[in-house]
């Protein structure tokens, strides 16, 4: 083929290309634009909803869609429980929401808060459990303990006008609670909220927040069962209680193999099966053998462990340190282990662990609280205004309840040999022996400093 046929070739191809381009390109412009698709129902999972509930859903898919998504995959949605029936409150409540941008159009009375006498609507027995339970005096323990608030203005808050009560916001009250308050719009105040603490106050006085375990808007079962619900406010120096159970042979199962575990078996139903070890939440609350299911977690326990002084419980007052019942509690206890051990095992174990309370109690504290007794009745204690903190006896005191006397009682009675023994009672002699040698040498000078 001649050169010039094949130059004639290539470029009627390429017209026939441009003009095939062309085509195309105007037929797309010409073509209708594609149907818009479907609306994802903001909700697919929900059960029942009436126009009113539905109208919340819609509109907090678009501002809060992770409240919606949460809520949506929840046994509430599932059983028709909507946002009325958690936020709907009564025209003359102290947690009324007024004046609301965006709920201009909204005529139920709604509160942002939700206190513990609306989940008690569809669960009365565990409203009423937690009330008796030691969970229930969280926040009042530490509002009503004046030197609890002297540490926290007075010593951490450093007396700072507007900060001094930030150690509280940060940190006790996102375990312990805090008395919430509102503004004239029914929204709970910076200082006050978010206060994430299981014995939260509430403006119309009621005490407690179920939302500490059963997170919401999911309020999920399996999650609460798992120690992690309970690791956020139970750990570190003062009472290590998930360390304590990462320590033990429970823990150590668990971590190997809990995630292959069965963890929404209805209340009452989940057993061993279910699960090879016990959670923080078998042993303190769920339902075994002939044993209920229970929210109140002072129930089946014998000793009070936080204490300076451990003895036994013996009241009825959720606000007492000795509330629940002892032997009882020791019963249903054992029943718990029971359910994996022979009676041997469990006797002889409770037995040891006893002896480490009572331990404690008399070579320990017992021996220092003499001592801080008697260096107080010749005034050779520090009472300035950072006393007790720059006081190295009372300071040794503290510590040696609060910090290696728990954790030795609580690594005892847990099963946890590291935490009992290195972290405990090797801490407690050494404590014990530096608040000797300084009450010697104050009772023998008279003096609280050394020149």
């Amino acid at each position: 083929m001649h050169h010039k046929n094949k130059s004639l070739i290539f470029l009627l191809v390429g017209l026939a290309i441009l003009v095939l381009g062309a085509v195309v390109l105007a037929g797309c412009a010409k073509a209708p634009r594609r149907a818009p698709q479907p609306t994802v129902a903001a909700a697919p999972h929900a059960q029942g909803l009436t126009p009113e509930a539905k109208a919340c859903i819609d509109c907090h898919a678009k501002e809060t869609p992770g409240i919606v998504n949460d809520w949506d995959h929840s046994k509430h949605a599932q059983a028709g429980v909507t946002c009325l029936d958690c936020h709907e409150t009564t025209p003359d409540s102290p947690m009324l929401l007024k004046d609301i941008k965006g709920h201009e159009n909204v005529k139920a009375s709604l509160s942002m808060l939700v206190p513990p006498s609306t989940c008690a609507k569809c669960h009365p027995n565990e409203v009423k459990q937690f009330d008796a339970s030691g969970h229930h005096r969280a926040a009042l323990q530490v509002e009503n303990k004046d030197k609890m608030q002297a540490l926290i203005h007075h010593h951490e808050g450093r007396d700072l006008e507007g900060l001094d009560g930030t150690t509280e916001e940060t940190g006790c009250a996102q375990c312990h609670g805090k008395r919430i308050k509102v503004d004239e719009h029914g929204i709970p105040t910076a200082d006050t909220y978010p206060a994430a603490g299981i014995g939260n106050i509430y403006p119309n006085g009621e005490v407690g927040n179920c939302t500490v375990c059963h997170t919401r808007h999911k309020f999920d079962i399996a999650e609460a069962r798992k120690p992690d619900a309970c690791a956020t406010c139970h750990l570190g120096p003062d009472h290590p209680d998930i360390e304590i159970y990462q320590d033990t042979k429970h823990g150590q199962i668990y971590a190997a193999e809990g995630s292959t575990w069965k963890w929404d078996s209805p209340p009452g139903d989940w057993e061993p099966g279910d699960y090879r070890a016990p959670t923080c939440a078998t042993c303190h609350m769920s339902g075994i053998g002939d044993l209920k299911p229970t929210h109140n977690v002072s129930e089946r326990l014998y000793w009070n462990a936080w204490a300076p002084l451990s003895k036994p419980r013996n009241s009825d007052d959720p606000m007492s340190p000795l509330t629940g019942h002892a032997e009882q509690g020791r019963a249903e206890m054992k029943q718990v282990c029971l359910q994996c051990h022979s009676s041997a095992m469990v006797d002889d174990y409770f037995a040891s662990a006893d002896k480490g309370v009572e331990l404690y109690n008399k070579a320990y504290f017992e021996p220092a609280k003499q001592m801080l007794d008697e260096l107080k009745a010749k005034g050779l204690l520090k009472t300035d205004k950072w006393a007790p903190w720059d006081d190295e006896f009372q300071n040794l005191y503290y510590h040696l309840w609060h910090h290696a006397g728990r954790r030795a009682r609580q690594g005892a009675l847990m099963g946890a040999p590291d935490w009992a023994h290195w972290h405990g009672f090797f801490e407690l002699q050494q404590m014990l022996d530096k608040m000797q040698d300084i009450y010697n040498y104050r009772m023998e000078t008279g003096e609280i400093e050394k020149p």
